[in-house]
């Protein structure tokens, strides 16, 4: 029998781990993914953040807990997952959201800088979904994994940005999206990516200073930057069975900045 809108979109029963997830997109996403009915597992390097954190989650009533996990170091991951799948059994949801920025001009970009960008931002994605998947999704047949990605990840930035790191990685995030829902789609793993344009939060703090709000806001068609709402459905979308013909895609939640020819 067809199910109901609501029914495709609740996510009772499912479990969800959110990397990233102390703040902003990542927490958005933990509310979202719990208000939908989802327990959380929430991820992040610092104890102090995630109690706050799943505090607030708890506070507006969804099952949610947490581990402090480098996503950067891959003893940590490993470890994140298996904490994960003892505490809480099976991983439905997998978002890797863990990310870091660093600017500086192209011709001086430290090597270090672009490892840890490319530490965090690709090869720490990799390798939990990997862990995730042969631990728990494979085996089971089914699974939903979601890859933040960016509209960094679609072009060049404006080039007072200069974080060559950072969009090279979003770009590979994309990608990496695509590749692993064409290999795991047998296995009933469904792989998206979001990829969100200018959204308030410490990471893009810096860059919304030196270019303006407004004037970042003045490029968007709906004339406006992200808010706390605005990755909720999207994500819920991906999660759950509404999305269960949704595979290897990327969305923009960005305003309309994409649209744009030039932007």
């Amino acid at each position: 029998m067809t199910r109901t809108i609501q029914q495709l979109f609740d996510l009772t029963g499912k479990t969800a781990l959110v990397t990233g997830g102390s703040r902003g997109l990542g927490l958005q996403m933990a509310h979202a993914l719990g208000e939908a009915g989802a327990r959380i597992m929430l991820s992040s390097r610092k104890a102090e953040d995630l109690e706050q954190a799943v505090g607030q989650l708890q506070s507006c009533g969804i099952d949610a807990r947490w581990i402090a996990a480098d996503c950067a170091r891959e003893e940590d991951i490993r470890r994140l997952a298996d904490e994960t799948l003892e505490r809480m059994g099976a991983v439905d949801i997998l978002v890797n959201n863990a990310g870091a920025a660093w600017g500086a001009p192209a011709e001086d970009f430290p090597v270090a800088a672009w490892d840890k960008v490319m530490n965090l931002n690709v090869r720490g994605y990799f390798i939990l979904s990997q862990h995730v998947a042969k631990q728990s999704m494979i085996p089971r047949r089914s699974g939903r994994i979601i890859n933040l990605a960016s509209i960094a990840g679609l072009g060049g930035n404006p080039p007072e940005m200069q974080t060559i790191a950072y969009n090279t990685s979003k770009g590979a995030v994309i990608n990496f999206t695509r590749a692993l829902a064409a290999e795991w789609g047998h296995y009933g793993i469904n792989v998206n990516a979001i990829c969100p344009g200018f959204f308030p939060s410490k990471m893009t703090a810096g860059t919304l200073k030196a270019l303006g709000e407004e004037k970042l806001a003045a490029h968007a068609p709906l004339k406006r930057l992200g808010d706390d709402e605005d990755l909720k459905g999207l994500c819920v979308l991906y999660a759950s069975a509404a999305g269960k013909h949704i595979t290897g895609q990327w969305l923009a939640v960005d305003g309309g900045v994409c649209a744009v020819v030039g932007g």
